[in-house]
């Protein structure tokens, strides 16, 4: 990093770009869609063009190159009533990135014989126990399979605490009781037959690091993993603490209106309670990728994280979530807390990115100036074609008028040449026909809309999602 650092300064000293300038500069202009029309022009954006489109206020990402960070740089605003800008030590919320951390974690205390991999995980709980029930009793709830999202476990995610709210303790999010807003962490599914994903079985897992060692888990984290990954800017502290607020982002919606109180608190800290810049969660995917190679291991040895890096239920290892690009085997996350979205990615040879943003949308732009960087750095990742059919205009007009969808509200969609323009929660978006009854956005984040009908052929709805829109009116 340093030498990199050197190198850039002496050639703008001399007026020439240096290699890191250039790619920086790549990547700055050069975003794309992560889907794209076959047969027609790739379109490029800068990354101030899509913030400006996506209402993101502020992104922080650091590119991993042979096993060091490459750069690292902030755009636009932490916080945008104070016009505070974004830097490289800018806090953000990582979401369910806080998983794999935690993961690290939890394996540690595997090494040292705190916790077991394969036992029941109730061998290790003090202070609460998962209740039993048919489906227990048959297989158990193991280490394994609630990092591996194949325990049968119920609660996929939780929406966190708005400012001014009562935040739950663990064993009353747990159980599902008031103040706790989500439901009750149980298991319904017969455990490791399938892969769901679940952050209660997290939540689970947060306990037991915590019964079995006595401590608080962000003392537990910190001494864990964060200080010895070098991650001297991160803290799952819960809420977050007064002292650390002048440089952390606020939130923002989808449609760029900040979140009440700048950001949500999280109990669930193994499942979404880290906050974290995207320097440091760069160099803790660079110690994964060092101890994999047996060349670092400051907290796990090289056949633990081989292990994590194994599949266990596709596509998923213990913690990581795991993919293959080009040929080129990667692991990695993504995560999304209220107001807060970010993405991580790494390669097994020394190669990766962090991006992180305060923004409902954030995940849409990361996976465009993820793009960027891949095309800057020769990297095989492309967009997604797809094909787009021709549709007439009586054809395509039908389909115009308003929507009611649950979760989402209400659906404006109008016609725009050979295609329809979408509305929803303030943001207004190009979805193109595939069939005659389905459309697709070039966002790889979004799922593709099929259109309903009666027996006349009317349009009466949509579903996208496992969600059924209705039609109001035309």
């Amino acid at each position: 990093m340093r030498l990199l650092l050197v190198v850039a300064t002496v050639s703008l000293a001399f007026g020439q770009p240096s290699p890191v300038q250039e790619r920086i500069r790549a990547v700055e202009s050069g975003l794309t869609p992560a889907v794209v029309l076959k047969g027609r022009p790739i379109p490029r954006y800068t990354i101030e063009e899509r913030m400006k489109a996506l209402h993101v206020r502020g992104v922080s990402l650091a590119v991993i190159q042979n096993y060091d960070i490459a750069w690292a740089k902030g755009y636009g605003l932490a916080d945008l009533e104070t016009k505070r800008p974004v830097t490289p030590e800018t806090l953000f919320q990582a979401g369910s990135i806080s998983k794999p951390v935690a993961a690290v974690a939890a394996m540690k205390l595997v090494e040292q014989g705190k916790l077991r991999l394969d036992d029941e995980v109730n061998t290790f709980l003090k202070t609460w126990k998962l209740p039993d029930n048919e489906f227990t009793r048959e297989q158990k709830v193991t280490l394994r399979r609630i990092m591996s999202h194949s325990a049968g476990l119920t609660v996929h995610g939780f929406p966190g605490y708005a400012a001014g709210e009562p935040v739950p303790s663990i064993v009353e999010v747990l159980d599902g009781k008031k103040p706790a807003n989500t439901a009750a962490i149980r298991v319904d599914i017969l455990p490791g037959t399938q892969f769901r994903y679940s952050g209660g079985g997290y939540t689970i897992m947060q306990l037991a690091m915590i019964d079995v060692t006595g401590e608080s888990f962000p003392a537990l984290m910190q001494e864990l993993v964060l200080s010895k990954a070098g991650m001297r800017h991160s803290t799952y502290e819960q809420p977050l603490p007064a002292s650390l607020a002048g440089v952390a982002a606020s939130g923002y919606q989808s449609n760029g209106a900040a979140v009440a109180g700048r950001y949500h608190t999280y109990p669930e800290m193994a499942a979404a309670g880290l906050w974290t810049t995207a320097t440091d969660l760069a160099r803790f995917a660079i110690e994964i990728q060092k101890s994999r190679e047996g060349r670092s291991n400051k907290i796990l040895t090289k056949a633990t994280v081989e292990e994590m890096l194994r599949e266990q239920k596709k596509p998923y290892g213990l913690g990581f979530g795991l993919e293959e690009v080009g040929g080129s085997p990667r692991f990695g996350h993504g995560g999304a807390d209220e107001g807060f979205q970010a993405l991580f990615s790494a390669t097994m040879d020394g190669q990766g990115f962090v991006i992180m943003t305060n923004s409902d949308n954030g995940i849409q732009l990361a996976n465009e100036i993820a793009l960027a960087i891949a095309a800057a750095y020769r990297w095989p990742d492309k967009p997604r074609e797809r094909e787009a059919i021709q549709l007439a205009s009586p054809a395509l007009t039908k389909f115009a008028g308003e929507y009611d969808a649950p979760q989402i509200g209400k659906v404006r969609i109008r016609v725009a040449g050979d295609h329809l323009l979408i509305t929803a929660q303030g943001e207004e978006m190009d979805w193109f026909p595939e069939s005659s009854t389905k459309v697709f956005a070039l966002s790889g984040g979004l799922p593709d809309i099929e259109f309903k009908t009666d027996d006349k052929g009317e349009v009466t709805g949509f579903d996208v999602a496992g969600l059924h829109a209705k039609r109001l009116t035309q």
